[in-house]
């Protein structure tokens, strides 16, 4: 790609591989509808829509600061929710360790001029289900343990027909 052609970014933390066969398991025998695939599912810390390819490197450095800045975080499932177009399976956060990450990441990529954040407060999730209509489904939430990402990375993100297919440019390791 060249420097001046645009991608579609997003930061997040990678899940470990038995977290994603739980979560899968999860899916098959509680949802139904268009479930994330496992390759794509994830907890996004920042969206930064479409930006020069020339960031990547940027956006990187910063994510690397973020996570190397404090201990990984300790996740586990909280409840499932609806929004208008997701199903996703909220996350809580032990110690806050995972926002404290997300807030720094955020400061650090508005000030390079590449992310704008959001109003609302930063929420640790994983879009499980995507949909038109909201199916109301009301599944148990799964026994995922208590879980930390080992890695988070920069994603291009390319829409396809089939859906989002979604590219790993850069991974770092986290850890303090």
């Amino acid at each position: 790609m060249a420097g001046d052609e645009r991608v579609r970014l997003f930061c997040a933390f990678e899940l470990p591989l038995h977290t994603t066969e739980r979560i899968v398991e999860w899916q098959a025998r509680e949802l139904r509808g268009r479930l994330v695939e496992p390759a794509n599912l994830h907890v996004t810390l920042a969206f930064l829509g479409s930006r020069p390819r020339n960031v990547v490197e940027d956006v990187a450095a910063a994510l690397e600061s973020s996570v190397r800045a404090f201990q990984p975080p300790v996740l586990s499932a909280r409840r499932y929710r609806e929004t208008r177009s997701v199903g996703m399976l909220e996350l809580c956060d032990e110690r806050g360790r995972a926002r404290l990450i997300a807030e720094q990441l955020h400061e650090m990529l508005a000030i390079l001029g590449v992310y704008e954040p959001e109003k609302r407060r930063w929420l640790p999730h994983v879009t499980a289900l995507r949909f038109r209509e909201p199916p109301r489904l009301r599944p148990r939430v799964p026994d995922l343990g208590r879980f930390s990402p080992s890695e988070a990375a920069v994603y291009h993100s390319v829409l396809r027909p089939s859906g989002a297919q979604y590219e790993v440019l850069e991974s770092v390791a986290l850890g303090g």
